[in-house]
């Protein structure tokens, strides 16, 4: 193919080229357009559209170590860093068919990345805030004389599996699985307010059968 002298020629020669030609995704410079996708990654990316798993582990290849170093400034755990990482590509694979071209492909995964990031932090403030919750409420609970933590563990469950399954429910997922009341309203179907009242009703419940099971609150000294 002869090389493109201007923005017309580039995009005619290249029609039905993967990703879609616009005034976007490409670079018109001196009278020369030019690609901010790369070839090699255009036609990865051709193929990963298509099932071919072997061209997208040479995208990630390509750019997981710049993705990593990126997701390092999340989190100085390296096996909490992997699993951004990985979730960061597989979220970019489903998200394929969107890419229009309009940046180089490192910039569109960075901006992925970011999201990914940013989410982790959330979900690490929000399950840190729900164990200083629990915490604070243990504290408030006596437990009988002679419990130990793995004992008042069990029991606690024992006193969940009592209660209607919808309170069950609402209080396992959002204190075990640190799920918060926008989640566990998509899971259920329910509105964020009936969550929100069905937990207040729940952790009644549980506080009233805790109580009864001699785990009464501290007295002020």
């Amino acid at each position: 193919m002869a090389e493109a002298e201007t923005a017309q020629e580039f995009f005619e020669q290249r029609q039905g080229d993967w990703p879609p030609r616009s005034a976007d995704a490409a670079m018109y410079t001196r009278g020369r357009a030019v690609s901010v996708v790369s070839d090699e990654d255009r036609q990865d990316i051709r193929q990963s559209l298509v099932g071919d798993e072997e061209a997208y582990a040479r995208i990630i290849g390509r750019y997981q170590p710049k993705i990593a170093a990126q997701m390092w400034r999340f989190s100085r755990d390296a096996a909490v860093v992997e699993e951004l990482v990985q979730e960061a590509f597989v979220e970019a694979y489903l998200s394929l068919g969107k890419f229009k071209g309009r940046a180089p492909l490192l910039h569109w995964l960075r901006k992925i990345a970011t999201r990914v990031g940013y989410r982790y932090w959330r979900k690490r403030t929000r399950e840190q805030g729900r164990r200083e919750a629990l915490a604070r409420r243990a504290d408030e609970l006596v437990p009988p004389q002679g419990t130990s933590p793995s004992e008042a563990g069990e029991y606690l469950h024992t006193l969940l599996a009592q209660l209607p399954v919808e309170d069950r429910l609402v209080l396992t997922l959002h204190y075990f699985e640190a799920r918060d009341t926008r989640e566990i309203a998509e899971r259920m179907g329910w509105t964020r307010s009936l969550v929100k009242v069905r937990a207040h009703r729940a952790r009644k419940k549980l506080k009233t059968l805790l109580e009864e099971a001699g785990y009464g609150r501290q007295k002020p000294s």
